[in-house]
C-alpha cells in the first residue's frame, strides 16, 4: 500500500509545480479538481482499517 501513497503524493507534488504555472483558468481548475480527488485518495489511504478479530 505504500507504493501507492508514494505515488499520490508524487503525483501531487507534480500538479503542484503545474499549478502554478498553469496559464488558463482552464487548466487551473482542471489541476485542483486532480488535486482533490488526490488528497480524498490520501484521506481515504490513511483512516484506520477495522480491527482483526472483532
Amino acid at each position: 500500500m505504500s507504493s501507492v501513497i508514494e505515488n499520490l503524493l508524487l503525483r501531487k507534488q507534480k500538479l503542484v509545480e503545474q499549478l502554478e504555472q498553469a496559464p488558463s483558468v482552464e487548466d487551473r481548475d482542471r489541476i485542483e479538481h486532480q488535486l482533490e480527488q488526490i488528497n480524498t485518495a490520501l484521506d481515504f489511504l490513511d483512516r484506520p482499517g477495522p480491527r482483526e478479530g472483532r
